[in-house]
């Protein structure tokens, strides 16, 4: 069961074109939690997406409540990557059965979802700074997750 990278309702097409991208390179499957905040599709996904998509496994959510009853079923943790968390991700140890989440670009996630979380994590930054790109801090640290777990052996 390897380390997955669920969106949390994301904003910005671009940002999940490129996540869906790193997925499909990686072999990592991406979940998307609805609503998103732009039309979900082929065309709106493209420009960061490119011809990748295709090569992508995606599984959609209908909403937050949806991807808790599916998690839970299969058993997965759930690993938050937020400016909140006092946890750093590199102090953190993943495991295979990790689903690395983050959230919306505007907002974050809720509080009710944050505590839901089995793990909170944060990528250490200088201060004063508010925050790393949502799809430069899923590629870190779904990175780091699957370095620890030897996600990289059947990639060439």
């Amino acid at each position: 069961m390897p380390v997955e990278l669920a969106l949390y309702q994301p904003d910005i097409a671009n940002n999940t074109g490129t996540l869906i991208r790193l997925g499909a390179c990686l072999g990592t499957t991406i979940h998307i939690i609805h609503p998103t905040g732009f039309p979900f599709s082929a065309k709106s996904l493209a420009r960061a997406g490119l011809d990748y998509l295709d090569h992508a496994i995606v599984r959609e959510h209908t909403g937050f409540a949806a991807f808790e009853q599916w998690r839970h079923f299969e058993g997965r943790r759930l690993v938050l990557l937020t400016t909140k968390a006092t946890t750093s991700a590199y102090e953190a140890q993943y495991e295979a059965n990790d689903i690395l989440m983050v959230g919306r670009e505007s907002a974050g996630v809720p509080d009710a979802v944050a505590d839901v979380a089995d793990l909170r994590v944060r990528i250490p930054m200088r201060e004063g700074l508010r925050s790393i790109n949502v799809a430069l801090a899923a590629t870190l640290i779904l990175g780091e997750a699957k370095r620890q777990t030897d996600g990289f052996t059947e990639l060439k």
